[in-house]
């Protein structure tokens, strides 16, 4: 179906825009989702209509969206065309990008509207924030209008099917009792948490081939190389989820020397966060993923790995410098995320050190196929104030395959003497305890690109909510949001936004 005259394309949208500033026109942009044409959104575009020339409505593409599960409810392509059906509107355009920035600068207005509800707010929402800036930028005057108000978003998570019955169910009870302000409230208390995130760095990288078949003579994969990118995982992966909340964070992990690990550090931890050992005696962990290229709605497709680690522990030298740093930085934390992988830091010495010496520790101990078997949480630890495992590391942990899962939970929870613990059981639910309190969260998003650490963002947030002594409900949903976002990512090419986490979290407790 040939798209209206109104709509198009964000390619095309800047020379368009730029013929009619210089034929005089005032052009006059609204931005949003506009996923739901309500009385409420006819108002602000027919009063915007009346402050310009030219009405450009620019609307955030599909998978730019970050509503939560099931959203957006219409795509874009329809969006844009009920748009232009209204004689308010000249123009509809669709853009690929999460805010409104580039929005902005392709069109260059005028006038930029937001609604009423922005002009009220004693703080304006990041994202509003960026708008805003980008608007003065490209010198726009800001207008706010709107005088009937709706919410798209009450309206379609109560009346609508968007929501998966389990999510909705969870997100609808949890509103009985919290706000979306109530949210927003608890993640900005997290950047006054001072952390000390301890682990093994991985360095993931990603191999990109293109499988050309088997070869003839042995029957093994071919593939063409076409790319390759190396991303920061394990404990470093946790450490720039973290500072995304608390700035006040610290590094402290072993490294080896290699000339390439510096100048890629030195891009994600600041020098006054790094307190890594470096050590020439260390090999720095790489694990190295052959992939085939991302496809449009499907989740990556890993072919095989190879592994770069040392088989033998670091040496007694190298332990105790590790040692003798983690005394001199943990003094001064107000909460400790431990991370290990087994992958060689965290040695018996190391363990009981930081077990006795943490103020608060959040623990996150790693099954993988390097350690597979002996590196489990209830063998290596005795103390957490908080933990995190998942279904295949609780199955090690107990010794057998068929769990009551909250009746173990709760075991372990009650042999660390933890306040909260997790079980994270991927595409079924999480589990959350504290004290009395039980959480059944189901997950919050249902197209996963790639699963390499979702667990590691779940864990970064549930620990920050530990600090801040959360209920459970709340704590458990902030992980989980920040989970949902991690599975849209590939392994951990950027770390999961603040932002985006409060926006989806604000917009499933909005009934």
């Amino acid at each position: 179906m040939t798209p209206p005259p109104k709509i198009l394309s964000f390619e095309a949208a800047p020379e368009v825009f730029a013929r009619l500033r210089s034929e005089g026109k005032r052009i006059v942009q609204c931005h949003g989702v506009f996923e739901l044409l309500h009385p409420g959104f006819i108002a602000h575009l027919e009063e915007a209509r009346a402050l310009g020339d030219v009405l450009v409505v620019t609307v955030t593409a599909d998978k730019f969206v970050r509503k939560g599960p099931g959203r957006p409810f219409f795509k874009d392509a329809l969006r844009a065309r009920t748009l232009a059906a209204l004689s308010c509107v000249d123009y509809v355009v669709s853009v690929p990008h999460v805010g409104a920035t580039e929005a902005i600068a392709a069109i260059r207005p005028n006038v930029f509207c937001r609604g009423k509800e922005d002009e009220q707010r004693s703080e304006p929402d990041p994202a509003v924030a960026e708008a805003l800036a980008a608007a003065k930028a490209v010198g726009a005057e800001v207008r706010y209008v709107g005088s009937v108000s709706y919410s798209s978003t009450r309206l379609l998570n109560n009346h609508f099917d968007h929501l998966p019955t389990g999510v909705k169910d969870f997100c609808a009870a949890l509103a009985r009792d919290y706000s979306g302000k109530d949210l927003q409230d608890a993640v900005e208390s997290f950047a006054g948490v001072k952390t000390l995130v301890i682990g093994d760095t991985i360095f993931d990288r990603y191999s990109y081939v293109k499988v050309q078949g088997l070869t003839s003579k042995n029957r093994i994969i071919s593939g063409r190389y076409l790319r390759e990118e190396t991303q920061c995982g394990g404990a470093l992966a946790v450490f720039r989820h973290v500072k995304q909340f608390a700035p006040n964070a610290r590094f402290l992990s072993l490294l080896g020397t290699e000339a390439w690990v510096e100048p890629l550090l030195r891009e994600h931890v600041a020098p006054h966060e790094d307190k890594t050992v470096r050590a020439a005696g260390f090999t720095t962990i790489i694990k190295q993923r052959f992939v085939e290229p991302l496809a449009e709605g499907k989740e990556l497709s890993k072919l095989f790995s190879v592994n770069y680690i040392d088989a033998d522990p670091p040496p007694r030298e190298i332990q105790d410098r590790v040692a003798e740093t983690i005394r001199r930085e943990i003094a001064s934390a107000d909460a400790v995320l431990l991370l290990d992988f087994g992958h060689g830091m965290m040695q018996a010495a190391i363990r009981d050190l930081v077990q006795e010496s943490a103020p608060l520790l959040a623990l996150n101990c790693q099954t993988n196929s390097n350690n597979h078997g002996f590196n489990i949480i209830s063998r290596q630890y005795r103390r957490a104030d908080a933990f995190a495992l998942d279904e295949p590391e609780m199955m090690l942990s107990v010794g057998h395959r068929h769990l009551n899962h909250e009746a173990e939970l709760r075991s372990l929870q009650e042999k660390f003497k933890a306040r909260y613990a997790w079980l994270t059981r991927g595409s079924v639910q999480t589990i959350g305890l504290r004290e009395n309190e039980v959480c059944l969260c189901p997950p919050l998003e249902n197209e996963v690109i790639d699963t390499i650490g979702a667990g590691d963002a779940f864990f970064s947030v549930a620990a920050l909510s530990v600090a801040r002594n959360l209920p459970v409900g709340m704590a458990t949903f902030l992980g989980q949001l920040a989970g949902a976002q991690a599975v849209r990512i590939v392994g951990n090419q950027h770390p999961i936004s603040k932002a985006i986490l409060v926006r989806s979290g604000m917009s499933l407790l909005n009934f």
